[in-house]
């Protein structure tokens, strides 16, 4: 953090120089320079002084929200707030792969890269490995650049990027959410480890998915309703990438009244940190 003339506090993003830092760096700076919106970070200036690159944004008081969920804060958020930030979440995405100047597919989506102001609402941080999407392409194929966990089966494995990574890894988060819970740990059933994505699907099959809310929230505080059907649009966000909708349905489905109604999904793949592949309920 920093203090600015006016006596207003910023943050300072500082970045070692090297041929690629300084390539993700540009790339920040220019594609984030001209978008605007309550749900995106707040790029206020930059600078090269070498050795660094600095970035220069607004300052989220309340930091990142994976310390909110399974950090040094764990268990302080009530139901309220994590809806409200999914929500704003799937809002700011909404405003990259439709309402901007360029379509901008993120590439990064996960908990570490949602800010929190002095209200929890969310932004959405950390561009420099976002790339521009043209209209008439249904994807790009490109090297991989992202989180494992967090990122689709056919990005990871093949790099075919569309807004559809996007989509995924937001339903990832999503799930961290609700549940309290990294998409990183490991669970034991019986004689088999699940991740969270794997958990969350069990639940969802034996139709009792609403026991993956973090224990942490009081049952008042919410109707099981409205979170089984959080739950089934972010598992809906986890399906091969023709099924999964775009984040402007995301956004209308979760900003709607819940309608808990079949839904046909199949099980979904999940990509760990060591890039081994685990086709849910296998």
């Amino acid at each position: 953090m920093a203090t600015i003339e006016g006596g207003i506090a910023v943050a300072v993003k500082k970045i070692n120089v090297g041929p690629r830092a300084k390539k993700d760096f540009e790339n920040e700076v220019n594609l984030i320079t001209n978008v605007r919106h309550r749900n995106l970070i707040l790029q206020l200036g930059w600078c090269i002084h070498e050795p660094e690159l600095l970035l220069v944004l607004e300052y989220m008081p309340r930091g990142s929200l994976d310390k909110f969920l399974w950090g040094e804060k764990k268990g302080t958020l009530n139901w309220k707030q994590r809806s409200d930030i999914i929500l704003g979440i799937a809002r700011g995405l909404v405003h990259l792969h439709s309402e901007s100047h360029v379509k901008i597919i993120h590439r990064d989506i996960k908990s570490s890269n949602i800010l929190l102001d002095e209200n929890f609402q969310p932004k959405i941080a950390d561009f420099g490995l976002a790339r521009l999407y043209l209209e008439d392409q249904t994807h790009v194929s490109t090297r991989f650049a992202g989180t494992m966990g967090y990122t689709s089966p056919e990005y990871a494995t093949r790099g075919h990027l569309s807004e559809k990574v996007d989509t995924y890894s937001f339903g990832i988060v999503a799930l961290e959410v609700i549940s309290g819970q990294s998409c990183s740990d490991v669970k034991y059933s019986g004689p088999r480890m699940e991740y969270l994505l794997e958990h969350a699907w069990q639940l969802y099959e034996k139709g009792i998915h609403n026991k993956l809310v973090d224990e942490a929230i009081d049952p008042n505080e919410y109707l099981e309703e409205n979170v089984m059907n959080i739950i089934e649009i972010a598992l809906m966000c986890t399906q091969l990438a023709a099924l999964r909708p775009t984040m402007s349905e995301v956004y209308l489905m979760l900003s709607s009244e819940p309608k808990l109604e079949q839904r046909q999904m199949s099980k979904p793949t999940f990509i760990d940190a060591n890039r081994r592949i685990y086709k849910v309920g296998r």
